[in-house]
């Protein structure tokens, strides 16, 4: 039997990205959910699935209130969980973090006062994390050295702001993707011409199936969102977290294997010089 040839070679590059833990150094957030709970339910499911991405991207809000003792137990959290997937990961600033204790918990690193913007190379994927956080604001900014319309009518005050710049520097530009959090729901959407992606929360959710212009938050409904990167092709799929009832027939790794061994070639993978994945609060 002749072999049907795929249209895509295996993906060059698997990530996952996971968003908006809003740590807190002790107690409740907002007197209300353990954030530690909702994180370590999202990153049992990741370990769990099997996936084993190359690095698990955490965009921020990483704390709430920005605090040291948040951030290390967010990273004592992190890290456990890095160590046993054998991935790393990569931390992006947001609107309620804290530049110091951000650089000198997470990155190690001697605190600076300016944006942390920063480049990580995955096997010649290369990883932008861009800093739009304002000090004491909850909107954000990019100085001259991920951004969508958003889905609910309050979110405009804490959206990007001067926007246009941002889109002339990439238009035309080798990025392929944009990945972003903040909005505690998960939207997918274009910015001069580049796909965006951003993830939910672990913290809490934020429910869309309300009227215009209403806002509530739930704890519940988390999720991550899986990257697959195609030579220069940029995939993102939700993963919804928790326990449902299966349906049909489950089809083993192994199965799915020798099902497309026998009916399927699939071409070998593109050049590893894939262009950037930015990363950041938006």
């Amino acid at each position: 039997m002749q072999l049907v040839k795929a249209e895509y070679p295996t993906p060059d590059h698997v990530l996952v990205h996971i968003s908006d833990p809003h740590f807190v150094a002790e107690g409740l957030l907002y007197g209300e959910t353990d954030p530690q709970v909702g994180l370590v339910e999202v990153l049992d499911s990741i370990e769990a699935s099997g996936i084993g991405p190359e690095a698990i991207i955490l965009s921020g809000d990483l704390t709430d209130k920005g605090s040291a003792e948040a951030y290390r137990k967010l990273r004592t959290l992190g890290d456990a969980y890095a160590k046993r997937m054998g991935t790393q990961i990569i931390w992006a600033m947001g609107n309620h973090d804290e530049r110091g204790n951000f650089q000198s918990v997470l990155l190690e690193e001697e605190p600076r006062p300016e944006p942390v913007d920063r480049r990580y190379d995955l096997g010649g994927l290369r990883v932008l994390v861009l800093d739009s956080s304002v000090p004491g604001h909850h909107h954000g900014g990019l100085t001259e050295d991920p951004p969508v319309p958003p889905v609910q009518d309050l979110a405009v005050l804490s959206e990007l702001r001067d926007q246009e710049a941002l889109a002339q520097v990439l238009e035309g530009s080798d990025v392929i993707g944009i990945l972003s959090g903040h909005t505690h729901c998960t939207v997918f959407s274009t910015f001069a011409r580049i796909p965006v992606s951003v993830a939910s929360a672990t913290s809490y959710t934020q429910d869309l199936a309300l009227p215009p212009a209403a806002m509530q938050g739930r704890d519940g409904a988390r999720s991550f969102n899986l990257v697959r990167i195609h030579n220069r092709t940029f995939v993102t799929a939700v993963v919804p977290v928790g326990a449902y009832a299966a349906f049909g027939k489950r089809i083993t790794a192994e199965e799915a294997r020798r099902r497309l061994r026998s009916a399927v070639e699939i071409p070998e993978r593109g050049s590893n010089q894939t262009g950037g994945a930015l990363s950041g609060r938006r």
